[in-house]
């Protein structure tokens, strides 16, 4: 008799990671059923420096994809990119007969994922730190900088267009929104005050009523650590 293997998709895991919280969330709001590799950023020198990570990862950054048919994917936006186009249920990209709209969401994701989080990341801050030297006041002076520059032109986006409904585009949650709420728990955690972005911070609790996006917090994860 013929035996039939399953396999599962695995996804390499942190819970303090923004992008791997981005992650967390589509998969949850797509209801897709994965095993997690948790690559801790800090312990033993960093596990995601490993060579097994590295044979996964060469960028050695979390998250990253294993398909069950074995395919690797990296990014974060990129991954979810995969997801909607091979998993296309609760799609969180616009459809491709809607350009516009399938433009905005991916600028306002870009916005988030390649403009403002990767100042704030782990190694830049080690970087500034470790390297040239920065105080711990300075550090902070630099993330709150960021933040709020990029949370500025954010919010002008968000408040001055008729596309933004209860989520960033739509009342629908998005890729948009997957970037957003991570984000703002990241400017929270940094001590950012958000004031001055009420629609930011309103469009991240619209976001935080929902199972998925409660699932996917840092503190409901297996490998959480306070």
């Amino acid at each position: 008799m013929r035996v039939i293997t399953f396999r599962i998709m695995r996804v390499f895991n942190y819970f303090r990671s923004s992008a791997a919280y981005r992650i967390r969330i589509a998969l949850n709001l797509k209801g897709l059923t994965h095993d997690n590799t948790f690559v801790h950023l800090t312990r033993d020198g960093g596990q995601q420096f490993s060579a097994d990570y590295r044979a996964v990862n060469p960028q050695q950054l979390v998250p990253a994809l294993i398909d069950d048919d074995g395919t690797i994917v990296t990014q974060s936006l990129a991954i979810i990119e995969y997801l909607d186009e091979t998993r296309p249920s609760v799609p969180l990209v616009p459809s491709a007969q809607f350009p516009a709209a399938r433009a905005r969401v991916r600028a306002i994701s870009q916005a988030i994922a390649c403009d403002i989080h990767p100042l704030n990341n782990l190694r830049v801050l080690k970087a500034i730190t470790k390297e040239l030297g920065a105080s711990e006041d300075q550090k902070s002076a630099w993330i709150s900088s960021w933040i709020n520059q990029g949370f500025t032109a954010l919010e002008t986006e968000l408040a001055r267009s008729p596309q933004t409904g209860r989520f960033c585009h739509g009342d629908s949650p998005t890729m948009a929104d997957c970037c957003l709420v991570p984000q703002v728990f990241s400017a929270r955690r940094f001590n950012v005050d958000l004031s001055a972005f009420p629609t930011v911070v309103a469009i991240d609790a619209q976001c935080n009523e929902i199972p998925a996006f409660i699932a996917a917090q840092p503190k409901n994860q297996p490998d959480f650590e306070a």
